[in-house]
Formats: structure tokens, sequence, C-alpha cells
């Protein structure tokens, strides 16, 4: 029974080059100057003096090259010659033509999707003060990164020099700070934990970012404070951030540090490409 509507079409159908004959039996096969290579003798139209050639008896295919069974000279006239694609080539797919379904589940591997992939999280980071930090303003000593329980980190990884912390990369980072403490000699209406950011290497100073606030009704109330930001590195020597402490009244404010515990902590994450 014939084919029921428009026949389906394979293969990958391309016309070769021009070709000037001369006295030879060999020439080389390009498309737009590339080199190309039939899958075999069978997979060509050629025509030769406005006559079509019959494959195998009157030429033969090495390779990138055409070898006609006899030598042609100047007067000869190879007028085309057409590759017919490989067995089942489908040729290059159209634009917005190969759907979610058409893609084998097993064939998307982590190395396909990940070998060279710009996005993705290629870098996270964890830091914490490792004494109890005391009163307010910045947190400028006993910073270090994370380093028990399993803790690892992904990529190169936070730079931190006095409080202040250096990006290894440019991108767009998910920064979150975490401050457990208490007031230490009364109640406080307000205690703030701030992350404060610059956007020219802290020529002009830092700004509050975000913020988290905590109270305390009494001495050693224990509270947390907890608060994120979203930040657009543009350029990793320009843009840094640091983490501050304040409050509204003058009990003094005790944040506790661990070496062993997160208590007093950031965390960043790269999410993706600025």
């Amino acid at each position: 029974m014939a084919y029921i509507g428009v026949q389906p079409r394979l293969g990958n159908f391309q016309a070769c080059d021009a070709i000037s004959a001369s006295a030879t039996t060999t020439f080389n096969l390009l498309v737009g100057g590339t080199a190309i290579f039939p899958q075999s003798a069978q997979h060509c139209l050629v025509s030769l003096n406005g006559v079509l050639q019959a494959p195998i008896s009157s030429y033969t295919i090495s390779g990138s090259t055409i070898i006609f069974a006899a030598a042609l000279t100047t007067d000869d006239s190879i007028d085309f010659i057409t590759i017919l694609g490989d067995t089942l080539d489908l040729g290059t797919p159209s634009d917005s033509t190969v759907t979610t379904a058409k893609i084998v589940d097993a064939n998307v591997t982590a190395a396909k999707m990940f070998s060279g992939f710009a996005n993705g999280i290629t870098e996270a980071d964890q830091w914490r003060i490792t004494a109890d930090h005391s009163g307010t303003g910045d947190i400028t000593a006993n910073w270090e990164r994370a380093d028990s329980d399993g803790f690892n980190y992904i990529g190169t990884g936070m730079t931190e020099s006095s409080g202040i912390f250096t990006f290894p990369s440019t991108g767009i980072w998910l920064i979150m700070f975490n401050a457990s403490g208490y007031a230490n000699n009364g109640a406080s209406r307000y205690i703030r934990g701030s992350i404060e950011t610059t956007l020219n290497g802290g020529g002009d100073g830092y700004s509050r970012a975000a913020n988290g606030y905590m109270s305390s009704s009494e001495s050693a109330a224990y509270n947390h404070i907890s608060t994120n930001f979203i930040f657009d590195v543009t350029n990793t020597s320009q843009l840094l951030v640091k983490f501050s402490l304040s409050q509204n009244q003058a009990n003094t404010p005790i944040f506790q540090g661990n070496t062993n515990e997160n208590y007093t902590f950031a965390t960043f994450i790269r999410l993706g490409d600025t």
C-alpha cells in the first residue's frame, strides 16, 4: 500500500560546491568550503556532462573525495554532486522543533547539564565567630570558616579581613546573617543585626542593606536575629560586605560565638550570573 499523505523526508540533502573538471580522477567534496564525508557512493547523485552516473561503476567515494572510474578532461563538466545524507540522518532540526518529550530522560546527565554551564550554584560558604562579641559596631574579629560536623563549601569560598568579606567571583549572591545573643546588664527594647554593603570598596562608607531585630526583656534573656539580602556583585574588588550590631539602650549586648558550633554566622551562596 502506498504511503498516505506527504512522504516523510529523511536525510540531510546538501549540494556540493562547484567542481571544475581537470585531467585527473579524484576531486575534493566541499559544502560551503568545508570538507564533507558521504556515507557511501550510493548516497550521492552525480551528474557528469548531463548524465547521471552509476555509483561504484562510474565513481566511488573515499573519505571526502570522489574518484571517477576514468580520468576526466578539461572538456568535461561536473554538473552537480548532491549528498543525500546518512541513513536515517534527519539533518539539523529547525529552530523550536525539539520538544521536551523528544529528549530521553536517561540522556540528560549531570555532565551534559553542568559541563560549562554558566549558571547554577558554583559557590557556597559559611563563616562564624569563634568567641562572644561584646557591644555594638562592626564584627571585626574572630571570624572563621565553619569546619565541624561535616561542613564543606563549594568553589573557592569567601575571603575575610577584619570583618570585611570579599567575593571570589561576580554573580548574584544570597547573603544570610544570623546572630544569637542577649543584653548583658538589663532589658533592651531592640538590638539590631545588619548586613552592610558597599559598591565602591568602602570609599563612601557602607550602607545597611538588610536588618534583623530582637529585644531582651531582662539580662541574659536569649534571642535571635535573622536577615538576608540578594547582592548583585558586578566587581569583586569594589562590592564588599560586612556585618554590624546596634541597639537603642546603654545595655551591652553579647552575641555568642563558638569554634565548634554556629551561633553568630553568615552564609554566602552564589545563585547565578550577574
